[in-house]
């Protein structure tokens, strides 16, 4: 059983103790605490008595939450006498990284087919589908809709769209050559263009009753304002609707953490993010929609037909 157990030590003795044992230079490390289930129903804190000892309670969020935040891989706990676990915690590797150095084709597409990129499945991601989902949902579309898709790369979104939409009729864009093959393999039957969403105005596309565009504004050499001046003004229906989908997370040596982050910074910096929010906020409510702001590690800007509040109007 590993060492230390820890009782009624505080989570400040704990972090202490990880930290210590990282900065000694660990690869990995590891410690026993009480079985989370032993305390279902209790919050983070409180005193479980067990086998005449008392424990403080921590529900497996705690410990998820301490590996992301220190840049560890969570293990599979082992069980241990007493009613105890082996937590087992283990170092990522910064170098590996989907946008690391040579991470695209030797072609340059960045998103290719043949990227690191096209490793990450967003479908595997509870949030992404289950946000995805609601926001498409609030959108109140009718029958047979028409959706255009900006950076649609090899459509893992269009599963979710299909679900909701049945029916629809999808035009999709995306600058990858590449990624734009894979996703008309996929997904025969919709129109699927490779172009630059600076060519948007020259597309001839008219209008649409959903424009979708995740995790793809904020794409180095893309002028997020003017694509959305774009699609508000000239491509969305007048009972449209928007998603705009904006990255909280980075992916670390397979891992998805919470959060962007600026360069020499440990945690999350917000600042950004927080800033692009608010003006998709405030131009979708100026052009009389209603803006919901939803999701954890993909943030989803959605507006719908309605007018805003008075005070948030043009």
């Amino acid at each position: 059983m590993f060492e230390p157990v820890f009782r009624r030590e505080s989570l400040l003795d704990i972090l202490a103790f990880v930290e210590g044992r990282l900065a000694a230079g660990a690869a990995a490390l590891g410690f026993c605490v009480l079985d989370p289930d032993l305390g279902r129903g209790r919050y983070a804190g409180e005193l479980v008595e067990h086998g005449g000892e008392l424990h403080v309670h921590r529900p497996w969020r705690v410990w998820v939450d301490l590996a992301e935040r220190l840049g560890l891989r969570l293990l599979t706990p082992r069980v241990a006498a007493g009613g105890l676990i082996e937590l087992r915690f283990e170092r990522l590797d910064p170098r590996n990284r989907w946008d690391a150095a040579g991470a695209a084709r030797a072609d340059g597409e960045r998103y290719g087919a043949g990227s690191s990129y096209a490793r990450i499945s967003k479908l595997e991601d509870p949030g992404f589908v289950i946000d995805l989902a609601e926001a498409i949902g609030r959108a109140r579309l009718g029958p047979c809709p028409r959706v255009l898709d900006l950076g649609v790369n090899t459509g893992d979104e269009l599963v979710v769209l299909g679900r909701e939409l049945p029916g629809l009729a999808l035009v999709g864009i995306d600058h990858s050559a590449s990624a734009i093959a894979v996703a008309r393999a996929r997904f025969p039957g919709h129109q699927l263009i490779a172009a630059d969403l600076a060519a948007l105005p020259t597309l001839g596309l008219g209008a649409f009753d959903l424009v979708i565009s995740l995790n793809t504004l904020q794409s180095p050499g893309i002028d997020d304002r003017e694509v959305l001046r774009q699609v508000v003004q000239h491509h969305l229906a007048p009972g449209g609707a928007v998603i705009l989908g904006l990255p909280n997370s980075r992916y670390v040596d397979g891992e998805l953490a919470y959060g962007a982050r600026m360069k020499n910074f440990r945690q999350p910096e917000l600042g950004l993010l927080i800033k692009d929010v608010a003006f998709y906020r405030k131009y979708l409510q100026q052009h009389g929609r209603q803006v919901f702001v939803t999701g954890k590690h993909y943030v989803l800007v959605t507006g719908v037909a309605g007018r805003a509040e008075a005070d948030d109007g043009p």
